[in-house]
């Protein structure tokens, strides 16, 4: 019998898409028997290697063809766990009355609770705003969980390799690096960054510096026209998907994340496992995270002249001030949020959950 069936809907790989391919080798290593159900086109049906993994196309949220072989699936795995994450997984798994497994549903944001999730058995929030929302709208409190996410620990690469990238992505080794990732979408606000670095970048033309971002999505063309109106090339480099993005944390200075929505903040506790400086919009994922001044730098959402400021102030510290900012980020990774602590995290709730599941089922 399998211990857990973890269930993702999702098209594109984001934050959540690559918390998921961490979290299930890393309940996998403990010796907890995980399976993972991905969509057959979803870049997880490759990449999450080492788990078995089972195709439904899942492509809405109404599919009712997806939801009957979901349910057929549990049926036969016979799972003690069914963890979906997100919206579109959530509402297609129904646990069979006979079967007694618990659905524990990972929600990523503020969405719209009533009629859409009630019917799992407990819910996971990757912050607590996001916690206290989830019982505010009526979901009991002692079933909501507050466990964050993790970051698996990388190795700088070798400087003769980030020696070798530098100049073939043109550049300068004089360049100060500033460094953003993420899906191309409104919500997280790249066109806000690109606005702020026309600023810095005019204000900067003595110490060149680069903005460099990697990611894909909707509002791609878009962007790229907008730096070219901007005049940002060529101090602003697309590098496209990055499945790895290490060698580019590596390489950057200073990491920014312009998100106008933000629930999760992965790319935040990615930018501190590279010990980076990090300047951040004030979304709740980032309020949370980051104790400004401390561990990073919060501006107005929405502010292309605010971040601006911060970047330029950033800039113009020494560089024993932008390595203290973001050692207090590793330091605040490191404390609360190690791949350990999380998997203990999950690892008892299933226990508790298991152990008292005859109070709901």
């Amino acid at each position: 019998m399998t211990d857990s069936l973890h269930i993702i809907g999702s098209r594109q790989m984001g934050g959540a898409e690559r918390f998921f391919e961490r979290l299930l080798p890393a309940l996998r290593d403990t010796g907890h028997e995980t399976c993972a159900v991905v969509r057959p086109s979803s870049p997880l049906a490759q990449s999450l290697v080492g788990i078995p993994k089972y195709h439904i196309g899942m492509r809405n949220g109404w599919d009712i063809f997806s939801a009957i072989a979901i349910r057929k699936l549990i049926k036969r795995l016979r799972p003690e766990i069914v963890q979906t994450y997100m919206g579109r997984a959530t509402r297609l798994t129904r646990v069979p009355k006979e079967h007694c497994a618990i659905h524990i549903a990972r929600l990523g944001g503020y969405y719209k609770v009533r009629g859409y999730y009630e019917h799992a058995d407990a819910w996971v929030g990757n912050t607590r705003g996001l916690c206290d929302y989830l019982v505010k709208n009526g979901l009991p409190a002692d079933r909501v969980y507050h466990i964050g996410n993790f970051v698996e620990k990388r190795q700088a690469p070798p400087k003769q390799e980030m020696s070798k990238l530098r100049n073939s992505i043109g550049l300068p080794d004089e360049a100060t690096i500033i460094f953003s990732l993420g899906r191309f979408n409104y919500k997280k606000g790249f066109e806000d960054l690109l606005q702020a670095f026309k600023i810095v970048k005019s204000k900067c033309k003595n110490n060149p510096v680069y903005l460099i971002i990697a990611g894909d999505g909707e509002l791609k063309h878009t962007l790229h026209s907008l730096g070219q109106e901007l005049g940002l090339y060529p101090n602003l480099l697309w590098l496209g998907w990055q499945k790895d993005p290490t060698i580019f944390y590596a390489l950057a200075d200073i990491f920014v994340c312009p998100s106008r929505i933000e629930t999760m903040g992965n790319v935040i506790l990615e930018a501190w496992s590279h010990s980076l400086p990090v300047v951040a919009t004030k979304t709740p994922a980032a309020l949370e995270l980051i104790e400004p001044g401390v561990n990073g730098l919060l501006v107005p959402i929405q502010d292309p002249e605010a971040l601006a400021n911060e970047l330029m102030a950033l800039l113009k510290e020494p560089p024993n001030t932008k390595k203290a900012l973001g050692a207090k980020g590793k330091e605040t990774l490191d404390r609360e949020h190690s791949k350990e602590t999380v998997v203990k995290k999950y690892l008892t709730m299933y226990e508790e959950l298991i152990n008292h599941k005859g109070r709901y089922h």
